[in-house]
């Protein structure tokens, strides 16, 4: 650790609560808690805020890949401190695999490498409904953080067509790609969801109410199945199941099937993210300068609230009471030892299985949320990023692109979403775009062969300058593709979080477009970490509101 600026000793040496990692989910954890009242410590052993949640710069984002994609040696051991206590330590386990960087342009891209903003858990938007939307605005983390409306939604096809996802009646009438019958099903079906959750928001359940709702055997049906019973065509299904409701396997032959409840909750989701903020052009947003900026906007709200924050610090053992095995506290890279009375990790962070021998039973049960666990049943998620020049669709910049299963191959087992940034977004340079792509898996290959796919169907490949002009001689009748400059592709393991008494840890990025599942899941531990203390209480309305910065970005204001 000798690469570790030499910190001054903390002061105090004692809190309610220490959070490794600053990734979403903690840094709500880290906002919460000092709300509350609690002494919080946050920690950090990268040089950044975020995490596996951080926007980098692209040599920051390739070392961090390279670095986090092999598991470091192993130097686990049990040993003792004070004569009360027990040190056991901690590894590092690697959430990547199959990591591949190609740069294909490396004069151009060294000249602007600093001026990209690049996500780590891209593709991510944030849907103007969102839980993590209505956090911040409970919280005053808008404050701190400017958002900017996606321009628009396709859903791809095996041509290469891209057909708009509409977001308003005015958008359904004027989409030249559906006929007038698809429209007006499209419209039935839209004016039939409404109906049904404005009648589920009160408390009348009188027959004329029955009337416009969805039925209860319906709900309970495969919401697949209540979309042919609406009499819906093929195309109008797929932009609904996987353009709106954003699922992410095939619904015709999959088990992962998704009833009539959950998909009419997540139609609820876009439906009251248009119109929520009066200079929002759509349902989604993004950040200005990338998601890395959700978890410092939940950071500097807790900074505001007496949290203590020190990056560049990893925590290397655990302190454990010898006798009663319970938690006492952490002990730094710098050395020093810090005491709290609770515990919230980072997904990554582990310990060997061959530590835990000498234990005692009492002990084990402190670190049982830390022992390593076979991966989520949710598999894993591919992901991919693209630097490339000008746009995959003319004249639009910010946009969501969905490939449905076996939309690009017979094999094609879950959808492929693809989300292009401009420079407007302050993500990079101008005349540049940055292509985010993420498919669920079973394994790396089949993974990265599906963001493959996606990437020829929009991307040209790169052509050596003796073949260049005859390339652009065989398509000077098409529209022309994006050029790739530089590639990432990588594979992120799906880790849950758990709660574990003292010692708790949180979830890795999942596999959705938005962020509801991770507040969801934040909240939950916040509330078994906290007991019966309401989240954000002293908080006022009053200060959440953020101003326009340059007239362009979304306001937030509830």
């Amino acid at each position: 650790m000798s690469d570790l600026p030499p910190y001054p000793p903390l002061d105090p040496t004692t809190y309610d609560l220490i959070i490794i990692g600053t990734g979403v989910p903690s840094s709500i954890l880290a906002a919460a808690a000092s709300s509350s009242g609690s002494s919080v410590l946050h920690l950090d052993p990268n040089p950044f805020y975020g995490s596996h949640f951080a926007s980098l710069s692209l040599p920051d984002l390739a070392s961090f890949l390279n670095s986090n994609s092999v598991s470091p040696p192993s130097t686990t051991s049990s040993s003792e401190g004070h004569d009360f206590l027990l040190s056991v330590d901690l590894v590092n386990r690697s959430l990547y695999s199959s990591v591949e960087i190609s740069t294909f342009e490396p004069e151009i891209l060294e000249q602007h490498s600093r001026r990209f903003n690049v996500d780590l858990c891209g593709p991510r938007v944030v849907f103007c409904a969102d839980e993590s939307i209505n956090l911040m605005l409970k919280s005053g983390s808008n404050n701190y953080v400017e958002f900017k409306s996606i321009d628009a939604s396709f859903v791809g096809g095996s041509n290469g067509e891209l057909r708009n996802v509409p977001d308003s009646r005015a958008a359904i009438f004027k989409d030249k790609s559906l006929t007038l019958l698809e429209k007006n099903q499209l419209m039935k079906f839209f004016k039939l969801v409404q109906t049904h959750l404005s009648s589920s928001s009160t408390e009348q359940h009188d027959d004329e109410t029955a009337a416009v709702r969805v039925s209860d055997e319906d709900m309970e049906s495969p919401f697949n199945e209540f979309l042919s019973k609406m009499r819906l065509p093929p195309k109008i299904k797929s932009i609904i199941l996987y353009g709106i409701a954003m699922l992410d396997y095939d619904q015709e032959t999959c088990g992962h099937v998704l009833k009539t409840k959950e998909g009419i909750d997540r139609l609820a989701l876009y439906i009251t993210s248009i119109g929520r903020f009066s200079n929002a052009l759509g349902a989604l947003m993004y950040p200005i300068y990338g998601q890395g900026e959700l978890s410092q906007a939940f950071c500097r709200r807790a900074a505001v609230k007496g949290c203590i924050y020190v990056l560049r610090m990893p925590v290397t053992a655990l302190l454990l009471d010898k006798e009663t095995g319970g938690y006492k506290g952490v002990r730094l890279a710098s050395g020093q030892e810090i005491f709290s009375q609770k515990l919230v990790l980072d997904p990554c962070i582990t310990v060997e299985l061959e530590s835990l021998s000498s234990l005692t039973d009492q002990q084990k049960e402190t670190l049982r949320v830390l022992v390593p666990k076979a991966i989520s049943s949710k598999g894993k998620i591919a992901r991919g990023i693209c630097i490339i020049r000008s746009s995959v669709k003319a004249d639009i910049s910010n946009a969501l692109v969905v490939y449905p299963p076996k939309t690009l191959f017979p094999e094609q087992l879950t959808a492929i979403r693809v989300l292009q940034l401009g420079s407007g977004l302050a993500v990079c340079p101008p005349d540049m775009h940055v292509l985010y792509l993420s498919t669920v898996c079973d394994d790396d290959d089949q993974g990265k062969t599906a963001l493959l796919s996606a990437i020829s169907t929009l991307i040209r490949p790169q052509v050596p300058e003796n073949l260049q002009k005859d390339s652009v001689t065989e398509n000077d009748t098409a529209e022309a593709k994006p050029v790739v400059l530089w590639r990432a592709l990588y594979v992120q393991e799906l880790v849950k979080g758990e709660f574990g008494g003292s010692i708790s840890s949180t979830s890795s990025p999942d596999g959705n477009l938005n962020y509801n599942e991770i507040v969801e899941s934040a909240v939950k531990l916040y509330e078994q970490l906290m007991g019966n203390e309401e989240l954000f209480k002293e908080e006022t309305s009053q200060e959440n509101t953020t101003e326009e910065k340059d007239g362009d970005g979304v306001e937030l204001e509830d």
